[in-house]
């Protein structure tokens, strides 16, 4: 945490230009936008089950293409069913 008193006689102008370069020398913005928009990585247990997942669905739909019975509908009863 950064902090910054005021010395005597000092204006509130020096005083936040005082605060800004201490901000600007500890590296707390350039942390914090390096780290925005970052997304945690997946598990290998995680990346794992929602492949067959997908492996799962892919062979649901051809089933269904196969049979002429695919539509949005079917597909979400699909999904529905799987994730049970």
């Amino acid at each position: 945490m950064i902090e910054v008193k005021k010395k005597d006689r000092e204006t509130s102008e020096s005083l936040i230009r005082r605060f800004s370069r201490r901000v600007q020398q500890s590296g707390v913005l350039v942390q914090a936008r390096r780290s925005r928009f970052r997304k945690e990585e997946k598990s290998k247990r995680q990346v794992r089950e929602g492949a067959m997942y997908k492996a799962k669905v892919k062979k649901m739909v051809d089933k269904l293409k196969k049979m002429g019975k695919f539509d949005d509908e079917n597909f979400k009863n699909v999904k529905k069913k799987l994730i049970k």
